[in-house]
């Protein structure tokens, strides 16, 4: 195996424990430790502690954690320890060419096409399907459940909170654990029951039942003693748990379509060892009625491997890191992948691998140009390869080539410098703009400029923070001669747009789509004829009473900082609307005369036909 250009430091962070190690060979880990997180007040503090530990001369400058807690954006918050963290920060200080912060249960699930038949233990009969769909269970602390996508040369994980379905009693005696759960917790999800805490409960609801029994164990202890044999309770705790385990495991099976197999991990099952294999668990996942023959097909395995959270980060590491000849993990994938794609798709493919810089910046628009092919063929190669669009995919290309992570949501802390925060306001936006661009409804937005093209008053509703927005646009549509206000002031939103008719087009704004002012005057507004276009988040109130919804889904902290990023988006919205306007009002002739040629001073100007060409500053 072909070394790395430098050591990678890979983690796995649980609520007790942090396992750490060095990959210097991919698949050999060396100076593997194992820290108490109790010992320590914080992520930056632990990993510091470790990598103060490694031998002189091993310095890693890009790693890979995995941790127990859903990874949503910069700000990390655990939720079974008290530990909080900007994953930007913890790579600053700890002097981190990369930091790649992941939920552990997606890099548990990543590890299993690395895991070979020693790193499993398979219980009951079954084959795996080559290239079929892998689902995963975990009972710990909580309950994981995750899947595996095969996809061309690679695997897509799917990030679910399938440990809070519902949980279904299958018999009596779970029918009164139920019940017995239902006397503290009014819903009770699978993780209540299918857990470490849940075994406890479970062995509370047994107790109940059994005289001279103690009425609370701790996991573990209830673990020991169904091991030792001779406490019928723990033991029927334990019996009851596989059961339990077995069905929830069939219903994952099921649910994913998992002809590649069902692994169960977690930190509980693997401690069970032949315990387990006696126990109910294959008997229920097979009793799955007019399905038994489906799922009997399917194998079921007990993941064994030591510490096999560090084999899914280091693959999910590869795809960010360049190696050690400086070429580009996902470039690679591209040049594999591409006798599996079709003509038009190779042609994107050959333009990306000759161009890489060129796929990494220029907009779609190009790159089709480019490969001579259309925009969504170029969409369709990227999802061939695993993709959700056009901007994931530059993401992690950037990433390979720029050996950094993608620009990503980053907080802004009292303690930033002025560089810092900068940086932090210029990332975020980024972004936040590429995002938006793949999730933009074309067709929503070709639909408002087809409406305000019809108008012949034009009216803007907006509050707080978005009025700037209303009353950009409101001054762009003046200039296309269009009779246009906005209304800022919510007591007269309501009153405003009892004024309006069939011939009017009300344009509201707003980040959340939540105040009660901007529904009902949207609702108003229809009731009148007038069409209602909303620019805002995409299932809110204002968007359900809009005629056409443009929506633009990012959340900002309101409650400390004013909205700015949605209004960065909201404007650009305008610009759309205001640039598709100019192109259709009146065709080449119109876009040359002055009225309706002139954006206003330093907004650019439209030049006439062939080309449209546009500039501004937004």
């Amino acid at each position: 195996m072909t070394p790395h250009a430098e050591a990678r430091l890979l983690a796995d962070i649980g609520a007790t424990y942090a396992r750490f190690c060095v990959e210097r060979v991919p698949g050999r880990f060396e100076h593997v430790a194992v820290l108490p997180c109790a010992d320590y007040p914080g992520f930056t503090a632990v990993v510091q502690a470790y990598l103060d530990s490694l031998p002189a001369g091993i310095h890693p400058r890009h790693g890979a954690v995995a941790i127990a807690n859903p990874i949503e954006g910069d700000w990390v918050r655990m939720t079974n320890r008290d530990w909080a963290f900007s994953i930007q920060e913890a790579q600053r200080q700890l002097d981190l060419t990369t930091l790649l912060v992941v939920n552990n249960f997606t890099a548990l699930a990543m590890s299993l096409p690395r895991l070979g038949a020693e790193g499993r233990h398979q219980v009951g009969g079954g084959e795996p399907q080559s290239n079929g769909v892998i689902g995963l269970i975990g009972p710990g602390t909580g309950l994981g459940v995750s899947g595996l996508i095969p996809s061309g040369d690679r695997w897509v994980t799917l990030a679910t909170e399938g440990g809070h379905v519902n949980f279904a009693p299958s018999d009596e005696r779970e029918l009164r654990i139920l019940q017995f759960a239902w006397k503290t917790m009014p819903r009770v999800s699978a993780e209540r029951l299918l857990s470490g805490p849940g075994l406890e409960l479970i062995y509370h609801a047994l107790a109940q039942a059994q005289p001279g029994a103690e009425s609370h164990l701790a996991t573990a202890e209830i673990v020991r003693r169904a091991l030792a044999g001779g406490d019928s309770v723990c033991s029927e705790t334990i019996e009851c748990f596989c059961g339990m385990l077995g069905a929830m495991a069939s219903d994952l099976a099921l649910t994913l379509g998992a002809t590649g197999g069902i692994y169960v991990g977690g930190g509980i099952v693997p401690r069970l060892g032949d315990l387990f294999d006696r126990s109910p668990f294959r008997e229920r996942f097979e009793a799955k009625g007019r399905f038994s023959s489906f799922v009997a097909r399917i194998p079921t395995y007990v993941l064994t491997a030591e510490n096999p959270a560090f084999h899914g980060v280091s693959s999910l590491l590869a795809d960010h890191v360049p190696d050690q000849e400086g070429g580009n993990p996902l470039l690679e994938r591209v040049r594999a992948a591409r006798e599996s794609l079709s003509p038009a798709e190779r042609r994107v493919a050959n333009f990306v691998l000759d161009n890489p810089r060129t796929a990494l910046n220029d907009p779609i628009a190009l790159i089709a140009q480019g490969a001579e092919v259309s925009q969504p063929t170029v969409i369709r190669f990227c999802r061939s390869l695993g993709f959700q669009g056009l901007a994931d995919f530059k993401l992690k290309l950037g990433s390979g080539l720029t050996g950094t992570l993608p620009v990503q949501r980053s907080q802004v802390r009292r303690q930033d410098s002025t560089g810092d925060l900068a940086a932090k306001v210029l990332d975020n936006t980024i972004s936040a703009i590429m995002q938006f661009r793949e999730t933009l409804n074309v067709e929503a937005v070709d639909r408002a400029i087809e409406l305000l093209r019809r108008a012949k008053r034009v009216e803007f509703y907006a509050m707080g923070n978005s009025a700037v927005v209303a009353l950009d646009a409101q001054h762009k549509l003046f200039r296309f001669r269009i009779p246009s206000v906005a209304h800022t002031d919510g007591s007269m939103l309501a009153m405003a747009s009892e004024l309006l008719g069939p011939d009017d087009v009300a344009v509201f704004v707003s980040s959340s789509g939540q105040p009660p002012e901007l529904a009902r005057a949207a609702g108003l507004a229809v009731e009148r004829g007038a069409a209602v276009i909303a620019i805002t988040a995409g299932q809110s109130p204002l968007a359900r009473r809009a005629t056409v919804c443009i929506p633009v889904e990012h959340s900002e902290d309101v409650t400390t900082f004013v909205s700015m990023i949605s209004r960065i988006l909201h404007l650009l919205v305008v610009d759309m609307l205001s640039v598709g306007l100019a192109v259709r009002r009146a065709g080449v002739s119109a876009l040359a005369s002055p009225p309706a040629a002139h954006l206003g001073a330093g907004e650019g100007q439209i030049q006439p036909a062939p080309g449209v060409l546009i500039s501004h500053i937004a």
